[in-house]
């Protein structure tokens, strides 16, 4: 019973996850919730529509690695004589996990790859 669950993430993989968790009624739901199970079964279901199968637990899995290394990352940044380091598509987490709440407009990221959905990720698949 392979559950794929060691399957690597390819690069469309992640930037439809990032894109799906940048969207602001998953950023609400995400906020403050302990039993996100739920939330993100909804986050598998929409990457299965964009053709992507990963369950719940791999979605939680990959946001939860994503927000760890980019906080260690920030972490080991802060330090003075540190060479700023990045990880890939930090950009794209820096965007979500900074944004400023704007009112009703949305929130403040200017990232093209994010905004643009996924009609050009095809196009970057190795």
């Amino acid at each position: 019973n392979d559950t794929g669950a060691g399957k690597h993430w390819s690069d469309n993989e992640v930037r439809a996850l990032i894109n799906i968790w940048s969207d602001e009624k998953i950023q609400q739901m995400l906020e403050g919730a302990t039993r996100n199970k739920e939330i993100f079964e909804e986050i598998a279901r929409r990457l299965m529509k964009r053709g992507i199968d990963r369950d719940w637990k791999q979605c939680r899995t990959k946001y939860k690695n994503l927000k760890y290394e980019y906080r260690a990352l920030q972490k080991e940044n802060e330090h003075l004589g540190n060479p700023r380091r990045k990880m890939r598509f930090y950009d794209e987490v820096d965007c979500i996990l900074r944004r400023q709440p704007l009112g009703t407009s949305g929130w403040g990221c200017e990232s093209s790859s994010l905004l643009s959905g996924t009609k050009n990720f095809s196009d970057e698949i190795e």
